[in-house]
């Protein structure tokens, strides 16, 4: 029952949380998000399939997240067949196929028949029953290789059109200091505002969090019930649970397991952003309002958490709180990964001549404390090195089995590839890093190309033509600072209120 004389929607009631644990999150309260006005309430009457009809639907919850204590009772009948082919459209078409085999263009093929199909079964309950997700393996920078899951193709297009429901009611819970997979914000984003507010805060310690496997420890009770305080559609809830217990397939056999969430499935980065929502950020929240007594900033991109702080108790003090809150809900930081550095405008004094100030990693990038040519304290990016190390290995053992290409197909690929490098990587200050990429790729064409040809020679015309071939290296972001302040006009003061500290991200 709605509080006031707001006509309530049946499908949303104002309840208290589902547990004490969640009691006490859900108490603290979030960064605010400037709201629009409308009306909230109303039982949603539009049946059609347009697709004005779905958005409506889903601009009515998103007005309802916006007020505090609502718990949504009916969202399944949002999954409709418009929702479902639209998800089915936002798919991949290129893909790898789950378990079941089957590919985006042979569903495609009788696509109305299918999504009609899989929506009757989807809202009997019974009937639709996921399938375990397919195990490959991807190789990480530092050697060791990644395990994702890739579901089958129903199950991507049932998960796409929960997952549009639900962010439009969590998108109006999540902080804003939480970036990763959320709509609107890149890893770009995350390193604005991270390199926006150690420059312009009182930054002199850096607390470097690394959650120990986070997406494969994931408690499934514990997920379930935060997300019970917000949703109280019980078939939705048992769909994701459904999900959760597929389980995935390998080398033959079956797996289930009561934690974890497949990294690479659709709903997989929203369950973790809602794990991490209640687990960390809302006590990370509240603890910067009530704790610090001076400057604390915090940027969070799904697992990978940077707390940066003015004094270096306040920061000893938050990371033995912060493993004591993680532990209770199962969660544990990796000691070895996990560490307090000086870092900031005055880390090179502070350390008293000890060398130079220590450096941290975030989204690809290593963080350097330096000084510009006139003595200012100056914000260094640097692409990581093992990430430069294993693009590289890539390019060329792709480049072996590309020996008998064409010279003009080759050097088109490698085109490619330096762009997409230079897309994430041509940031200020990492320019030195862009010159050295490309010419390590050009001395990995010639020496591929050495071994290739018949002749053997490798002339400087011909080094020149290789880099004709390749983009030049150039700075093509802005300075952090620009792009964050264009985005977040009033980012200070903070939403117009005093005594609030700045938190990367903005309201």
């Amino acid at each position: 029952m709605m509080h006031g004389h707001e006509k309530s929607d049946p499908a949303i009631v104002a309840v208290k949380p589902v547990n004490e644990a969640v009691e006490e999150a859900a108490a603290e309260s979030g960064e605010p998000r400037v709201g629009t006005k409308g009306n909230a309430g109303g039982s949603d009457t539009l049946r059609t399939q347009s697709r004005e009809g779905v958005a409506q639907g889903l601009e009515r919850i998103r007005q309802a997240a916006k007020r505090e204590g609502v718990r949504f009772t009916s969202l399944l009948h949002h999954v409709s067949p418009a929702s479902l082919t639209r998800a089915f459209h936002a798919l991949k078409r290129d893909a790898a196929a789950g378990v079941d085999g089957l590919t985006w263009k042979e569903y495609a093929s009788d696509l109305e028949q299918g999504i009609a199909d899989l929506h009757t079964r989807v809202h009997k309950g019974g009937p639709y029953h996921p399938l375990p997700a397919k195990r490959v393996y991807i190789p990480k920078p530092d050697g060791r290789q990644r395990p994702l899951a890739i579901a089958a193709l129903e199950d991507k297009i049932v998960q796409r059109a929960v997952l549009e429901v639900l962010s439009a009611i969590y998108e109006e819970d999540f902080l804003g200091f939480s970036y990763g997979f959320r709509p609107g914000r890149s890893q770009h984003d995350a390193l604005d505002a991270l390199c926006t507010a150690i420059t312009s805060r009182k930054v002199n310690f850096i607390v470097d969090a690394d959650i120990r496997s986070f997406f494969d420890t994931v408690n499934h009770d514990w997920l379930i019930r935060f997300m019970e305080h917000r949703i109280g559609d019980v078939r939705l809830i048992r769909l994701i649970q459904k999900w959760l217990k597929a389980g995935v397939l390998e080398d033959g056999l079956i797996s289930a397991s009561e934690t974890g969430t497949g990294q690479g499935s659709v709903i997989s980065p929203l369950l973790a952003n809602v794990y991490l929502h209640y687990a960390l950020d809302l006590w990370a929240e509240q603890w910067r309002k009530r704790e610090a007594n001076g400057d604390m900033i915090i940027v969070r991109y799904a697992d990978d958490l940077v707390v940066g702080f003015e004094h270096e108790a306040e920061a000893r003090r938050f990371l033995d709180e912060m493993r004591t809150r993680l532990e209770a809900f199962a969660l544990t930081l990796h000691p070895e990964k996990t560490r307090i550095i000086t870092f900031g405008r005055h880390a090179a004094e502070q350390r008293d001549g000890r060398g130079k100030p220590d450096t941290f990693d975030f989204l690809g990038f290593t963080f350097i404390a330096a000084k510009s040519r006139n003595g200012n304290f100056l914000l260094k990016r640097k692409s990581r090195r093992d990430r430069v190390r294993s693009k590289l290995r890539q390019v060329k053992e792709n480049l072996r089995h590309r020996m008998h290409q064409p010279f003009a197909e080759t050097g088109k690929w490698l085109a490619s590839v330096v762009r997409g490098f230079f897309n994430y990587h041509a940031v200020p200050t990492n320019s030195r890093t862009l010159a050295q990429f490309n010419y390590r790729i050009v001395m990995l064409w010639a020496a591929a190309y050495k071994h290739t040809s018949q002749r053997g020679r490798i002339t400087p015309q011909l080094l020149d033509r290789m880099r004709a071939c390749l983009p030049a290296p150039r700075i093509l972001h802005p300075w952090p600072q620009q792009r964050f302040a264009v985005k977040h006009p009033r980012w200070e003061p903070y939403a117009g209120k005093p005594h609030v500290r700045f938190c990367a991200g903005g309201a």
